[in-house]
């Protein structure tokens, strides 16, 4: 009988790694995107005098900055998200739900490169 795996070969981690730093480099693009729109919409709109039309132009460009903002956060979080799973390759512990201590399934990492949890702990913790 085979004994339980307890933790990824360095091959496997080679393949997380990859994935993680592909996603890591497209989240920092979308990050940078979006800085640069919530700039570009900062720099914008003293140019306009139209009285009510501007107080409602003033209304929904706050809502859209304040979405901006909201899209930056949940990015910049993913970010750390990522950088705390090649933290985790490099230290030997990637892969390793931090509830059970056992392997998290390859499938999950592949879809959740930065997840801690197997779907067993995810759906048992009441948060």
């Amino acid at each position: 009988m085979a004994e339980e795996k307890l933790r990824y070969s360095d091959e496997e981690l080679k393949e997380f790694q990859q994935l993680i730093a592909d996603k890591l480099d497209r989240a920092r693009k979308e990050l940078n995107y979006i800085k640069e729109t919530l700039s570009r919409r900062n720099d914008s709109g003293t140019d306009n005098t139209a009285g009510t039309l501007k107080l409602l132009e003033d209304g929904a460009d706050t809502a859209e900055k304040e979405s901006f903002t909201q899209l930056a956060a949940r990015q910049q979080k993913f970010i750390q998200q990522l950088e705390n799973a090649m933290a985790r390759i490099k230290n030997g512990t990637y892969g390793i739900c931090v509830d059970s201590g056992k392997l998290i399934p390859k499938e999950r990492l592949r879809a959740v490169p930065h997840t801690q949890h197997s779907i067993e702990a995810k759906l048992n913790r009441k948060d």
